[in-house]
């Protein structure tokens, strides 16, 4: 008989999601960060929780393998203190909080099968609730300097000295970018309510005088003129064919003879089913903006050759980032 237990898993994912949301939200990773190791009663009063509440997190989390448990003592596993410790060298506290705000989402997700519609305003994380616009951008930024370290070295810039960020969010591929390269400048177009959250940032990181922010939407704003590289970096698959088409023309217009286009985001195989995670991440963008989805490799080639630009080559980036990164150039 065929064994049912990946259905089982597929039907009861969430549980670890859900554990991974909640311990960190409350601080738990850091807590202990903090007291090396502690029993429940220890990390209950630091974090003002029921203590057998707390016993059922802290167990569920060692059923993870997000802590470690001897006795009664629980402590942070090598894995859990790099990645979920907040300020620590891999810290993704922040950028979890995008796959947490997403998940009520997709409780929603038979709506969207029916209406074809997204489930929630993607205005409301892009500007018109300003809270759920700064939780939305820190958590890209966390997203991004995790990111950064694989895709920056990925990207031959040395000779650039003035680039456009399409869709920058919180600027922080700029802001890496910059320290990398030290005689570029980098502009980001992005909506005003995010990119006054991208000019905190910039200003925190000491980069506001070659990292500058152009509120409004990419669709509308002109391109600046004369750069050298623009870069599409995690936005197109928001974005229906026609409007990537139109955003990779305003991108040849605004290149130097020579310049470059550097396009990152998830992309499928020509059934759009492969790999797995893309396919996923389709819904997920199609749940929260109106034209989310995932396009495939041929399609970007397409479009690109479309707007006039030629030596297409794509490929992905190293592990563990689903991402893949494709460049072209205007030759003249």
């Amino acid at each position: 008989m065929t064994n049912p237990s990946r259905i089982i898993s597929l039907a009861s994912a969430f549980y670890d999601s859900q554990v991974l949301f909640t311990a960190s939200d409350l601080n738990i990773f850091g807590i202990l960060s903090e007291l090396g190791s502690a029993d429940v009663a220890a990390v209950a009063e630091s974090a003002a929780l029921n203590p057998r509440g707390a016993r059922l997190l802290l167990d569920a989390c060692v059923s993870l393998d997000l802590l470690s448990k001897h006795g009664d003592m629980y402590a942070n596993t090598p894995e859990s203190a790099l990645f979920l410790v907040p300020g620590s060298p891999g810290d993704l506290s922040q950028a979890i909080r995008y796959n947490r705000d997403v998940y009520e989402a997709w409780g929603k997700l038979p709506d969207l099968i029916k209406t074809g519609q997204p489930v929630e305003r993607p205005e409301t994380h892009l500007g018109e609730d300003s809270d759920r616009t700064r939780t939305f951008v820190l958590s890209m930024h966390g997203r991004a300097l995790g990111m950064g370290r694989l895709l920056i070295p990925q990207l031959d810039l040395e000779d650039c000295r003035q680039i456009l960020d399409v869709g920058g969010g919180p600027g922080t591929y700029s802001v890496l970018i910059a320290q990398r390269y030290p005689e570029l400048s980098s502009t980001i177009i992005d909506l005003p309510g995010v990119a006054a959250v991208a000019d905190e940032l910039i200003v925190q990181q000491g980069m506001s005088d070659r990292v500058k922010t152009l509120p409004g939407s990419y669709h509308d704003t002109a391109f600046p003129e004369g750069n050298d590289a623009v870069l599409f970096l995690g936005v197109l698959h928001q974005e229906s064919p026609e409007d990537i088409t139109a955003l990779f023309k305003k991108a040849y217009a605004s290149l130097k003879p020579g310049g470059k286009v550097y396009v990152m985001d998830m992309m499928t195989d020509e059934t759009h089913t492969k790999p797995a995670f893309s396919a996923l991440f389709a819904v997920n963008m199609a749940l929260t903006t109106t034209n989310g989805w995932v396009f495939s490799d041929a399609e970007l080639k397409g479009w690109l050759t479309e707007a006039g630009f030629s030596g297409f080559s794509v490929a992905p980036l190293p592990p563990p980032m689903p991402h893949w990164l494709a460049t072209v150039v205007k030759e003249r």
